[in-house]
């Protein structure tokens, strides 16, 4: 082979595209059966759900509002937008994500246990972040936590070492920024 020879003309191998976390906000009929469909597309195509919130949002008109959060390459991400807007009862999809106009939070009640310096510095980092205590006794606090996931999942790992006991996270409810609505 000449030394002088490159190999630039000869294909190069596929790059692998990196999965993404995406935000998907889906509006749909409040009525029996639309989740599990919602849900249904997800595990029969075998797309994992690493967050889901529900909640009937317009009473009158009978909306719920599924916010749904998932992880896939832009092509799978797209693929599911794409198969949501096909179900019948699904009104709108948006990814919040690509919008990059959208405020994201969750709720987190937080089960801690201890006695003496443990649960002065549970008290303590209670306070930093922001919790507060809605359950107490004199051997363990259930703190209420609300904000961005990675605030919560910070707040929960510094109790471990203080006497964690419980978790319990209601998923990400997400809404975009300005005066337009879904």
């Amino acid at each position: 082979m000449n030394a002088n020879m490159t190999t630039s003309h000869y294909p190069s191998a596929p790059t692998a595209q990196r999965s993404e976390s995406h935000t998907l906000s889906v509006l749909v009929d409040n009525e029996p059966g639309v989740l599990a469909r919602v849900i249904g597309l997800f595990s029969g195509r075998g797309y994992n759900i690493d967050s889901l919130t529900v909640s009937e949002t317009e009473h009158q008109t009978h909306l719920s509002l599924i916010t749904i959060v998932t992880t896939g390459t832009p092509m799978v991400i797209e693929q599911i937008k794409n198969q949501l807007d096909r179900l019948v009862p699904v009104h709108r999809v948006v990814d919040m994500t690509v919008s990059g106009r959208a405020i994201e939070r969750e709720l987190a009640m937080v089960k801690v246990k201890g006695k003496g310096e443990q649960r002065v510095e549970a008290l303590r980092l209670a306070d930093a972040f922001r919790a507060r205590v809605i359950d107490a006794t004199t051997e363990s606090f259930v703190f209420e936590i609300t904000g961005k996931s990675d605030k919560i999942e910070q707040f929960v790992a510094l109790m471990l070492p203080l006497g964690l006991v419980e978790v319990s996270r209601t998923g990400i409810a997400a809404i975009a920024r300005g005066p337009e609505g879904m």
